[in-house]
């Protein structure tokens, strides 16, 4: 009957996959920042629903059932149709023709047990690289904070982690975007467009803006621990899931992380705008850097109009105005005309 496929459960929850509205959700774009594989092969559409399929399968239906993305799409040959029978001279010559096709079979399959390195060991190499540089930097974090640590090695350490997650950003952008195209004004205009509005981009700006910067603001570190937690915690889920060591230590962390990537997102964005915050109260103090403080705030509003970050901002600050509005009302009315010219600036 035509109605058993309609009736499919899988079939439905495929339809609905396909019809979500995935360039509304927040999730999805950050989701898809994170995914490391060849540029040549982002712009598949294949390859992009394969992974708006398993984006739907984590956050919205865990029941739908994602099938592995075959990448080497090409047929296998037709078998020939079965010769007539020949006299035995013919035959001999088939059989001999036969044998040496078979050894050359053998010695094709033999030659091929060693492909090429393919797409997937690159994407392999990618990721290991990137747990590896996030876990030294989770490392160094701690140990910036850790309040037991001397100071001169925990302001070492602050920078460090700092370098970390710059290097580890500009690496992930160059893994998912590549290079510019050509080095003229438009190919790099085009480049950068394409870069600027991703969460790795704005955390390399983000931590060049401290690095360069003569005040240690340990609190900075808040959004770098998030953002390495959540990379290590995936890489040790999808590839130590069956080790011993992994099961009894790190699971149920690693668990919680996966889990609470949004609330992890939150508390960045929370963070970073308190820093913000922190920058204008320096400019008080004998280590004010006026232009740390303007650029940092460009940061501050691109992040808030970006996709990968801006609904975690935009919650931010509509909580924020929510509890600071009623009491600029109630106390001090003067400050709606700074306010609102601050406003026209931010949303233009």
């Amino acid at each position: 009957m035509g109605g058993g496929e309609a009736d499919d459960p899988q079939n439905l929850r495929r339809i609905a996959a396909e019809a979500y509205d995935y360039d509304h959700d927040a999730r999805w774009a950050d989701y898809w920042s994170n995914v490391l594989i060849p540029p040549h092969m982002s712009s598949r559409n294949d390859v992009v629903n394969h992974f708006k399929h398993k984006f739907y399968q984590r956050y919205i239906d865990p029941e739908l059932t994602v099938e592995p993305m075959v990448t080497n799409s090409s047929s296998q040959p037709a078998k020939p149709s079965v010769p007539p029978p020949q006299s035995s001279s013919s035959t001999s010559t088939t059989n001999t023709r036969q044998r040496s096709s078979g050894s050359s079979s053998r010695t094709t399959s033999g030659a091929s047990a060693n492909p090429p390195p393919s797409s997937m060991s690159m994407r392999w190499d990618q990721r290991t690289i990137q747990f590896s540089v996030n876990a030294w930097i989770l490392v160094v974090a701690v140990l910036a904070i850790f309040p037991l640590v001397p100071k001169n090695l925990s302001n070492r350490a602050y920078r460090l982690s700092l370098l970390g997650t710059v290097c580890s950003s500009l690496y992930s952008l160059y893994s998912s975007y590549g290079k510019p195209r050509a080095w003229n004004v438009q190919a790099l205009q085009v480049w950068f467009q394409s870069v600027v509005v991703t969460k790795d981009f704005i955390y390399s700006i983000y931590c060049l803006s401290f690095i360069t910067s003569n005040l240690c603001l340990k609190f900075a570190l808040i959004p770098i621990l998030c953002r390495s937690l959540e990379h290590v915690a995936k890489f040790l889920r999808r590839n130590f899931s069956r080790s011993t060591l992994y099961r009894k230590y790190l699971e149920q962390g690693c668990i919680w992380v996966e889990s609470n990537t949004t609330t992890l997102n939150i508390v960045s964005s929370q963070a970073e705008i308190g820093i913000g915050f922190l920058l204008v109260i320096s400019l008080l103090s004998p280590q004010r850097n006026i232009v740390q403080a303007f650029m940092y705030w460009q940061l501050l509003k691109l992040m808030y109009n970006a996709p990968t970050t801006g609904s975690y901002h935009q919650s931010a600050w509509a909580k924020i105005g929510r509890t600071v509005n009623p009491l600029i009302q109630s106390y001090a009315p003067f400050l709606n005309t700074p306010i609102s010219a601050v406003q026209k600036w931010w949303f233009r």
